[in-house]
């Protein structure tokens, strides 16, 4: 098998692996890509595209479901789920064409396939034209995650969902049971919500999402139960049996056990390195005890001429930290720079509705880390905004530091609760004072002018 060579090799057409493979090709230099499935990673096919889209469209009915709350007289609120996915696949297709395209205006050769190293220099790929033998002077691993699948009794012989699957839904469930209280749990348990379904979320700690802070959470789980979901914490699932349409979910909480029907299951415990196929004791590459590849700041793994990106590294699993995996590596591999993760602020949101919006350290880190600090909290009730639109649900909160009076920290739970925490996050990158934004003129009547008010409590 002739081996063909590169300068670059990509394996996943990532977030972060594309505009790298593109950036290199501009440079005048020959680089391929490999991808087994679909161009443009987890996030244009199976996360934040597809999901944010559906999320539109419960947000939409949700809103038909108000208009009485704003004097708007409407009919039967119906979801037309074929259209809803019809929809979704429109969007992902023309985002997916657009990753296709700045691939080949580049000069890029995409390799349909899955890649396995055969050595740190070489990667084979096995694809729908046989065997390929591909090497390269640098190689990057842009493989992200996949849904992790926990070791339940029954689990191998129920027709269950997992965060990919249940986007190719072409119906409502009746009774849609969620395995897991975390972001993406929480996101699918309030859309389908709100395009009809019963919904069952069992989580086996005693709150959902354990890394936020306890107000923030209570105030969430608060939201989720209004909408009408059914919040099961401190709750084990012990075994699972059932058909399509017909699942039994056993459960154990304060040492009853009892069953819970359902028509559908969703498995939402979390995510893994996506490494299985990669063989990647091979090429000598190290790997972290979690099956993470494990990297320096600068992205170099444990073969100076391979490097790893994103997800599969163990770092926050976004993708605009996937990007900015990116710019560290065209930093330094193009422009001769020293570029590093060290000190990056990592910002993200929970879609949601209201949205969670978050940037910095918690208040429980502030304290674990003995940083003297302080706390700013108010109710979006309190927010002019959030009246005149009728979205009073949930709430600000920020630590600052006392010693510099700058913001270590934010979570904004409230309708574009994303766009708010990004004010903060220039703020900090600007190392502002906190009276700064209490002071500043924000034009109203906006969310963001929320901020003032915020900050007058301190």
């Amino acid at each position: 098998m002739a081996k063909e060579h590169y300068d670059l090799v990509v394996i996943g057409s990532g977030q972060a692996g594309n505009p790298l493979a593109t950036a290199f090709a501009d440079a005048g230099q020959r680089v391929a890509v490999i991808e087994r499935e679909h161009v443009g990673g987890t996030c244009v096919n199976e996360g934040c595209t597809p999901t944010k889209t559906l999320i539109a469209s419960g947000r939409v009915a949700h809103l038909a479901r108000r208009a009485h709350d704003y004097g708007i007289g409407t009919g039967q609120v119906t979801v037309d789920m074929p259209a809803v996915r019809a929809r979704k696949r429109k969007v992902v297709e023309s985002f997916r064409s657009g990753s296709e395209n700045g691939l080949d205006r580049a000069g890029v050769t995409l390799i349909a396939g899955e890649g396995r190293f055969l050595d740190d220099r070489t990667i084979q790929v096995a694809g729908g034209n046989g065997l390929r033998s591909i090497g390269g002077d640098r190689i990057v691993i842009n493989t992200g995650l996949v849904p992790r699948i926990p070791d339940l009794n029954g689990l191998a012989r129920v027709p269950y969902l997992t965060s990919r699957s249940i986007l190719e839904l072409d119906r409502v469930p009746e009774h849609l049971l969620i395995l897991g209280g975390g972001y993406i749990g929480l996101e699918f348990a309030q859309l389908y919500r709100r395009l009809g379904a019963e919904v069952t979320v069992v989580q086996h700690g005693p709150r959902l999402m354990p890394r936020e802070d306890t107000d923030i959470v209570e105030a969430i789980t608060t939201i989720l139960r209004e909408d009408g979901c059914t919040i099961l914490l401190g709750t084990e699932a012990t075994a699972v049996r059932g058909a399509a349409g017909d699942i039994t979910l056993s459960v154990e909480s304060g040492g009853q056990t009892r069953d819970i029907s359902g028509s559908d299951l969703l498995v939402a415990v979390g995510r893994r390195p996506d490494t299985a196929s990669l063989n990647p004791k091979a090429a000598g590459l190290r790997i972290t005890r979690q099956g993470f590849i494990a990297v320096t700041t600068r992205l170099v793994t444990s073969v100076p001429h391979i490097y790893a990106l994103g997800d599969v590294t163990g770092a926050p699993a976004f993708t605009h930290i996937a990007y900015d995996d990116f710019r560290i590596l065209r930093t330094n591999l193009l422009e001769g720079g020293r570029a590093s993760r060290h000190g990056r602020l990592v910002p993200y949101t929970l879609f949601i509705d209201p949205q969670l919006g978050r940037i910095g350290i918690t208040e429980r880190e502030a304290i674990d880390q003995k940083l003297p600090h302080r706390v700013a909290t108010l109710p979006m009730t309190r927010v002019a905004r959030a009246i005149e639109t009728g979205e009073t649900r949930g709430m600000m909160k920020a630590i600052v530091d006392t010693r510099t009076d700058r913001i270590l920290g934010a979570a904004i739970l409230g309708t574009e609760g994303g766009e708010v925490a990004t004010v903060l996050q220039v703020a900090m990158m600007g190392k502002l004072r906190w009276q700064q934004l209490r002071d500043v003129a924000i034009a109203h009547p906006t969310w963001s002018e929320s901020l003032n008010n915020l900050f007058m409590t301190l």
